[in-house]
């Protein structure tokens, strides 16, 4: 089944990680075995190629840097224009993809459709993964002005903010609102129609943000904090929110927002008998409060910072993604609705959009 991922670092892992995504996993890992600077090292799980094997035709790829100041201890770049200037290196990647065929930007509904087209038809020629540009957490932005800019650029989706406190919203682990700057881009989001992406925002600045924003609006990858307790993840209230809004939220398999009780670099897939089954029980939730199938996803954030130490222990790879229809119908889930978790409510979102 065709999938479309509404959250993948792929820019971060080429730029940061050094990663050469046009590898394999098991070539990658290899390239890895024995470092250690990383928990992720030698069992990441994404790749170009492994990609097209579990028929992920398009995701959302994402820009990330974060601007931290002075007295934040998070990881981070020490002035906007340094984070602006990382964007800009993880751009160039993509379109260094797109130079040699292994990745195709898409920016508007034509693009789409036809890169639709060229996935469902039976040619067997290797396909460009189509990627549609995503800024997480918009430090990176130097003034309101400039995202005029990022929309030139490609940029469709933008989140606020990250961890911790931003310069136009607060993230997890947080404790803050939007304020005039948060306001004010907003306002621009608003005017490009670039969507915006509620994910990381904290409580407070998600309802800010839901009463100062009327605009298209997501969580590219969220999960429920009925089921896991934390900050990271939404509410009931803030999902029938976004439900009200028409919003599609991706179901994210970072194992701590998967499970009551991980540690980190304690816990074990298998110690925890974390499965791609705690996934569909996030999704079920969802379709519960919604009553239908019509507002969830999948927003894997796969190798975002963690691979298979932190993922579901039947996961080795992304195209292991294939193995979500099956469960799902066997949860009872009918094939028009699992066809709208695994890509037809993120399409019908940008078709309604960008028409």
């Amino acid at each position: 089944m065709f999938i479309f991922d509404a959250h993948l670092d792929l820019a971060m892992n080429a730029m940061e990680w050094n990663r050469d995504l046009t590898w394999s996993v098991k070539d990658i890992r290899a390239k890895e075995a024995g470092m250690t600077d990383k928990p992720d090292r030698a069992k990441n799980t994404v790749s170009l190629e492994a990609m097209r094997n579990g028929n992920i035709g398009i995701c959302m790829a994402t820009q990330i840097a974060r601007y931290v100041k002075k007295d934040n201890l998070l990881p981070g770049w020490n002035s906007p224009y340094q984070a602006w200037a990382q964007t800009q290196g993880q751009l160039a990647w993509y379109k260094a993809m797109e130079a040699i065929g292994e990745m195709t930007q898409i920016t508007n509904l034509q693009e789409l459709e036809k890169h639709l087209d060229l996935w469902n038809s039976p040619v067997n020629n290797k396909k460009p993964v189509g990627y549609i540009l995503s800024l997480e957490g918009a430090d990176s932005i130097t003034s309101v002005d400039q995202l005029e800019k990022s929309y030139h650029q490609g940029l469709r989706a933008i989140g606020p903010a990250h961890y911790g406190p931003g310069t136009y919203a607060h993230g997890t682990n947080s404790i803050g609102g939007i304020g005039h700057k948060g306001k004010a881009l907003l306002k621009e989001i608003a005017r490009l129609n670039i969507i915006l992406d509620t994910t990381h925002l904290c409580d407070e600045s998600f309802w800010e943000t839901m009463k100062a924003y009327q605009g298209p609006l997501w969580a590219s990858h969220n999960n429920c904090r009925t089921l896991v307790d934390h900050n990271r993840q939404f509410s009931d209230e803030q999902i029938i929110e976004l439900i009200k809004r028409d919003a599609v939220i991706g179901s994210a398999l970072d194992a701590w927002m998967m499970i009551p009780n991980w540690i980190k670099r304690e816990s074990t897939p298998e110690s925890m008998g974390l499965t791609l089954e705690h996934m569909i029980n996030h999704i079920d939730h969802i379709c519960q409060l919604a009553g239908n199938s019509l507002h969830v996803g999948i927003g894997t954030d796969l190798d975002g910072g963690f691979g298979k130490e932190q993922s579901p222990a039947d996961l080795d790879t992304i195209a292991d993604l294939q193995k979500l229809p099956h469960l799902l119908s066997k949860r009872g889930y009918m094939q028009e609705d699992i066809e709208n978790i695994m890509h037809a409510n993120f399409i019908r979102f940008l078709r309604n959009n960008w028409s």
